[in-house]
């Protein structure tokens, strides 16, 4: 049986699309999570979505549309940049779904029953933005003398209503014993001692557990005027995404992944993961987490990436330019075990040149033109070793058991920077070993096959570790090398027919490159060519076809049937069932709740098997979008 390993990343909070310092995040945990997987064990890789919070209220409101409403859009957007960037998780978890709300509402009622649960009055200091408490020695004044928040540095709420309160005073000196006794539980090892010195040992105050000032979250089940503390129902989502329910039986899910073997977070939310949590665990007699590894930030230049700031940047604007993996390599890189990373265009563009276009993609593209050209493109046989690829071997094992050593530690820079080491290595060999002098005398034949087959299975070294930081650029290369994809861990074998060549990584002209990240969007996209038009209609024509806003209730797939989702729709007037072909561009749950267009009028039609009345607008050949109505049309409404 594999052995299991159960990884998280922190839930994103639903209250604005993520910028590339978030999706960091997602990207690292992902790197991980292929990586053991790659390694044979079976991986449980979840993320998702935190929706409650009086700021999520706020922001509704100020759109004008329900709290339900707005984090749909948002989650949507976050599960698009998690989809684009390669994220390969198992499940995507909602604090708004129904099992989760029910089991953090039992998870309340439970810590409650035993005592460690209590009714008061708050008073004191509230964060919105981090949506979080802070008492008077925690707080911290800015140079005017507003008092501010010691995280962000923002302003802070003058708050006092009544209130429910976790006994965390009650299960400090366990939780004190429990990180001494393993040494390993939080890292890097400095944040450990943050920890302790700013929180434990100063010695902790019970935790305000719910909020009266406003409505969208959890409720309390015996009273509902109170909702649950934000970040109560969204550290729960790490068991109940496992099914994980107090008033239930434990799943096998649960039996099987808990306790997670890592929960990689921001350094940021540290106090939530390494005290809240394990203490909340310890009151519901469940066992800690393995380990909370605390990643740094991504900054712009040496500033602190903010959307407040304006000096944000996307990763899909990066993607759009660079191409994912390209963006996945430079975050991976460039983002040390403890200290924060940095990032401008020109850093990503310097780095593109020299790591993708100049070492991976020109030793991949001369090693595959040679031996197509003095091999017809067919593997050729270690005919006669040197003691120079003696060195390259040991360059590839060097390389191998680094990118090993530093993946189990989440030293996952310095992974990357072991294979790309390894492929400069093979750029000096070929300097130093002449292929195309060898290839101008028969008698050097042999050694010359010996060189390119040392090439080729370097790049096949270079593939295999390549593949939890660049998984679409790790298996076009081994498409040219022609290695399949259940021989990738094993040696290159002579006679292996190399695919067709192309070209991974171009060279960017930096100074054109960074033109497109300062003209305006309309200015960058090419020119589209005239498309075939359809005959003229009239207006009469036009005002045949009766095109009606309608909501999606329900959407599932067709069975046996990959294109087609079938969607049951709210026209205000009447519900009706409609089969449309976007499956291959949304899953189900980014549908619900969205308001589309649907020519209301068309004649119903049977698709595989099941009637269709009606057909959902959309654009686009190879990449379909559904057209989306406003936030204000309501179902019904005719669209002309």
């Amino acid at each position: 049986m594999k052995e299991k390993f159960y990884i998280t990343t922190a839930i994103a909070y639903a209250s604005s699309k993520p910028h590339i310092g978030n999706v960091y995040e997602i990207i690292m945990t992902d790197a991980i999570a292929r990586y053991k997987r790659q390694q044979g064990y079976d991986v449980f890789f979840l993320t998702g979505a935190d929706e409650h919070g009086a700021k999520i209220e706020n922001k509704a409101t100020a759109a004008g549309i329900s709290p339900k409403e707005y984090v749909d859009g948002v989650t949507g957007e976050i599960k698009r940049l998690w989809n684009l960037v390669g994220a390969s998780y198992d499940k995507f978890i909602r604090t708004t779904d129904d099992y989760h709300e029910k089991a953090v509402a039992n998870i309340f009622k439970k810590l409650y029953d035993k005592g460690d649960i209590y009714l008061s009055e708050y008073e004191g200091w509230y964060c919105e933005p981090d949506e979080a408490f802070f008492t008077e020695t925690q707080v911290k004044k800015s140079e005017n003398g507003e008092v501010v928040c010691p995280d962000c540095g923002r302003p802070l709420q003058r708050t006092k209503e009544q209130a429910y309160f976790f006994r965390m005073s009650a299960y400090a000196d366990r939780l004190m014993k429990y990180i001494e006794e393993h040494p390993e539980f939080i890292e890097p090892e400095a944040r450990c001692k943050e920890m302790v010195n700013n929180f434990l040992k100063p010695g902790l105050q019970d935790l305000c557990v719910s909020r009266t000032s406003f409505k969208w979250g959890v409720p309390v089940s015996f009273n509902e005027k109170h909702v649950i503390y934000v970040w109560m129902d969204a550290l729960s989502n790490y068991i109940t995404a496992l099914g994980y329910d107090p008033c239930g039986e434990k799943t096998a899910e649960f039996e099987k992944y808990w306790p997670a073997d890592v929960h990689v977070i921001g350094k940021d939310i540290m106090r939530f993961h390494t005290i809240y949590w394990p203490i909340i665990l310890m009151a519901l007699d469940l066992p800690l987490p393995k380990k909370v590894f605390g990643h740094p930030w991504l900054s712009i230049g040496a500033d602190k990436m903010s959307k407040s700031k304006g000096n944000v940047i996307y990763a899909d604007e990066l993607a759009d330019v660079f191409g994912v993996d390209a963006v996945r390599q430079y975050v991976l890189a460039e983002m040390p075990y403890m200290q924060d990373g940095s990032i401008t265009y020109e850093n990503v563009i310097t780095r593109y040149n020299s790591d993708l276009a100049n070492n991976l993609g020109n030793l991949v593209s001369r090693t595959l033109a040679m031996n197509k050209k003095y091999f017809g493109g067919i593997v050729p046989e270690n005919a006669l070793p040197a003691d120079i690829d003696a060195e390259l071997a040991s360059a590839r094992e060097n390389a191998y058991r680094e990118y090993c050593n530093n993946m189990d530690t989440y030293h996952v820079a310095d992974a990357v920077e072991a294979v790309f080491s390894m492929l400069r290595r093979a750029n000096k060999y070929i300097d130093e070993t002449a292929p195309w002098v060898l290839a101008k005398n028969e008698a050097d034949a042999p050694r010359l096959k010996s060189v390119i087959y040392n090439l080729l299975e370097t790049i096949r070294f270079g593939a295999y570790m390549l593949e939890p930081f660049m998984p679409e650029t790790a298996g076009r290369i081994f498409a040219q090398l022609g290695v399949s994809d259940e021989n990738r861990s094993l040696e290159i074998v002579p006679g292996t027919a190399n695919g067709e060549a192309e070209t991974l990584f171009m060279r960017l002209d930096p100074e054109k490159t960074m033109e497109l990240f300062s003209k305006p969007v309309l200015e960058q996209q090419p020119a589209i060519p005239e498309p075939e038009h359809e005959p003229e209609i009239t207006i009469d024509n036009f005002a045949a076809l009766e095109l009606r806003v309608a909501k999606v209730l329900e959407c599932e797939p067709v069975p046996k049937a990959k294109k087609l989702l079938k969607l049951q729709l709210d026209l205000g007037y009447e519900k009706r069932q409609v089969v449309s072909g976007i499956a291959k561009f949304y899953k189900p749950e980014e549908l619900i709740g969205k308001k589309v267009v649907v020519i209301a009028n068309l004649k119903p039609a049977v698709l595989c098997g099941i009637e269709s009345n009606g057909m959902i607008l959309a654009s686009g050949e190879e990449n379909v979008k559904v057209l989306f109505a406003s936030d204000d049309a309501q179902p019904g409404d005719r669209v002309r």
